[in-house]
């Protein structure tokens, strides 16, 4: 009779914790929400979240006007052929240093591994942006964000 009370016991108490960890996971906020873009951190964090979104018209709007910028077309082109992998990373902004109209991001960008007893990595990189018609526009980003061959010259035999 004792053993019989121990275990409903143990199973009442498996099912409190398979009914929390279900309301939990139903209720949490997984919003990524924009946030201000009048600051280079903004900026950054917000490129991301429209990258991340497929939104590719507005992280387009955050790139810089400078020489052999990528057309619209290539820059989704670069997302849609593989050129650049936003989904195997994360990104945490962390200190801005701004010189005049320059602005640079450390960031930590945290890779994962595919297997499930790997745990993820982060390599420490930084955002670069210039100051243009009063806002703040990316000038580079690190790799799995760009494009490695945005605003570089073209090859001239």
């Amino acid at each position: 009779m004792k053993q019989d009370k121990f275990l409903t016991g143990i199973l009442i108490g498996i099912g409190a914790l398979i009914l929390l960890a279900l309301v939990l996971f139903l209720t949490r906020q997984d919003k990524r929400d924009y946030v201000s873009d009048t600051t280079p951190e903004g900026v950054v964090h917000n490129y991301v979240l429209a990258i991340l979104n497929k939104d590719y018209e507005k992280a387009y709007g955050y790139l810089a006007d400078l020489d052999n910028k990528p057309t619209e077309l290539q820059f989704r082109q670069s997302f849609l052929n593989g050129m650049v992998t936003p989904e195997n990373a994360g990104v945490e902004v962390g200190k801005v240093e701004t010189i005049g109209n320059e602005a640079y991001v450390s960031l930590t960008i945290y890779y994962s591994y595919n297997d499930p007893f790997s745990s993820r990595y982060g390599s420490t990189d930084r955002a670069n942006l210039v100051r243009q018609n009063g806002a703040w526009k990316l000038s580079y980003m690190p790799y799995n964000f760009w494009d490695w061959n945005w605003y570089q010259e073209p090859y001239k035999p």
